[in-house]
């Protein structure tokens, strides 16, 4: 609730009585009362009581708006100083009463003074029930504080109790998973190890068979290589006198020119031989290495097994002795006589099982040893028979070629490597090489290539009008469905590029001849 204070109201004005013989005398009264005085020969003396000034309300401080009923408190009415008045019939100057201008002012102090000390008082209220509210609503917010304080803190303390639990659980869920992830890890790891064993152990036996074979061809193929080298020799030194006879200055600068790329293909191809050579001896070794260590593998793997075998019979004797010594308490005889038989069972056990281990270990070696025989007497054979049917094809086709009237008469180009003389006909080779090797036959031969196979070696035959004269086999593959595929490849690619005038100047046909390996393409090499 608020009080407020209404304006004090103007004080009325004091009459002035004038008189003509009487000076002017001004007084002033609180506010102010003047007294006015003029010379004795003025006609008239006019006495003037000016009006109080209004005081000013005094300062307040501000507030916010209160929407409560103001009772507002009405200053105390001031009395109308009464009128001075000349005495009837006085013909002098009028006199005024100093104690009633005393009284005035006296009265008008004191109201002053009420009134200012009620509001000092209303004002000293105002601001003890301001502290007061200020007060009450400071403790009330702190009260709201300190239980928000408690409840965030009770909060806190259950997230983190909750917090420690779901910790305690998920590191149990995960030392469980732990163990799980690490018992598969060892399964998987021994079952890795008996797995790679095994594969080490095959992969051994198949690269033994694989580098007897591979050197048995190489040796055969060089044989091959240095009677078809003299062949082709003499029918160079044919054709390089036919064609110095027709035209020396050509052969002249194209055998220059042949020389000196001769020179760096021999360079190149001693290079891919020597590098050829070091990855052989290199396979070789490192098929020796993985046969050792599967062999040491396979030597510790037995040699833990006894070694186990021989602690669990340990086990079982020291388990057997305890339960005999348990025995020996109720029949001290018996179990004198029971451990004299068990020592002498068991001594006998363990030569038998001696006996049993050394002969199982001696059949498993004459069995490896026999097997391993067999295998190379086999791969001996069949290299013997595919080289026998070879020599029958060759001796066949030497046959037909001589019982052939038409074709005794043809000059025949042979390129059974990648070096020659004749720039031309090397050019020609490779540009037919690619077209084997970028054609889509693959297809052809993919399923077929999947069995295990040798890389044929094959002679293919072209006229100079770009059509196949032969398909020669001069290593099958043993498998016929890819020898008839690599057929129907070189067959369905016809018509080849007929031959350069060059080329065909000096050649009718050209015999090329390269090796055939199938992995994600046919390469010729």
């Amino acid at each position: 609730m608020t009080y407020k204070f209404p304006d004090p109201p103007p004080e009325p004005p004091t009459p002035t009585v004038t008189s003509p013989s009487t000076p002017t005398a001004k007084a002033s009264l609180k506010p102010e009362v003047a007294v006015e005085t003029t010379p004795t020969n003025t006609p008239t003396a006019v006495i003037t009581e000016a009006a109080p000034q209004p005081t000013p309300f005094p300062a307040v401080i501000a507030l916010e708006q209160s929407h409560e009923p103001e009772f507002v408190v009405p200053p105390p009415p001031l009395e109308p100083t009464p009128p001075e008045s000349a005495t009837p019939g006085e013909e002098g100057p009028a006199s005024i009463d100093p104690s009633a201008r005393q009284r005035v002012a006296e009265e008008l102090a004191r109201a002053e003074a009420a009134q200012l000390e009620a509001e000092r008082q209303e004002l000293a209220r105002l601001e003890a029930a301001k502290a007061e509210a200020a007060r009450l609503e400071a403790e009330r917010q702190e009260q709201a504080r300190q239980d928000a304080a408690k409840a965030e803190a009770t909060r806190l303390d259950a997230e983190r109790q909750e917090a420690a639990r779901q910790a305690a659980a998920r590191q149990e869920q995960a030392d469980k998973d732990a163990a799980k992830t690490e018992a598969a890890r060892l399964d998987a790891e021994r079952q890795e190890a008996a797995r790679q064993a095994a594969a080490r152990k095959e992969q051994a036996e198949k690269d033994a068979a694989r580098a007897e074979a591979a050197r048995l061809d190489a040796e055969r193929q060089e044989t091959a290589r240095q009677a078809a080298a003299r062949q082709e020799q003499a029918d160079k030194d044919v054709a390089k006198a036919e064609a110095a006879r027709l035209d020396a200055e050509r052969q002249e600068a194209a055998r220059q020119a042949a020389a000196r790329q001769e020179q760096a293909r021999q360079d190149a191809a001693k290079a891919e031989a020597a590098r050829l050579d070091a990855e052989r001896q290199e396979a070789v070794r490192q098929a020796a290495a993985r046969k050792e260590q599967a062999e040491k593998d396979a030597a510790r793997a037995e040699a833990a097994r006894l070694d186990a075998e021989r602690q669990e019979a340990a086990r079982q004797a020291a388990a057997r002795k305890e339960q005999a010594e348990k025995d020996a308490a109720k029949a001290e005889a018996a179990r004198l006589d029971a451990e004299r038989q068990e020592t002498a069972r068991q001594a006998a056990a363990r030569q038998e099982q001696a006996r049993q281990d050394a002969a199982k270990a001696e059949a498993a070696r004459q069995e490896e040893i026999r097997e391993q025989n067999a295998r190379r007497d086999a791969a001996r054979r069949a290299m013997g028979r595919q080289l026998d049917e070879e020599a029958a094809r060759r001796d066949a086709a030497q046959a037909a070629t001589r019982l052939s009237p038409s074709s005794s008469g043809l000059r025949r180009g042979r390129l059974f490597g990648r070096t020659d003389a004749n720039a031309e006909l090397i050019l020609y080779a490779e540009a037919w090489s690619r077209k084997i090797h970028l054609n889509m036959g693959f297809e052809k031969v993919r399923e077929a290539a999947a069995q295990p196979h040798t890389d044929p070696m094959v002679t293919v035959a072209i006229r100079s009008d770009g059509s196949v004269e032969s398909v020669t086999f001069v290593r099958t593959s043993g498998v016929p469905a890819i020898d008839e595929a690599i057929r129907r490849i070189v067959l369905d690619q016809t018509p080849y590029l007929p031959f350069q005038p060059a080329l065909a100047r000096d050649y009718d046909v050209i015999e090329i001849r390269r090796t055939w390996h199938f992995d994600s393409a046919i390469r010729l090499y």
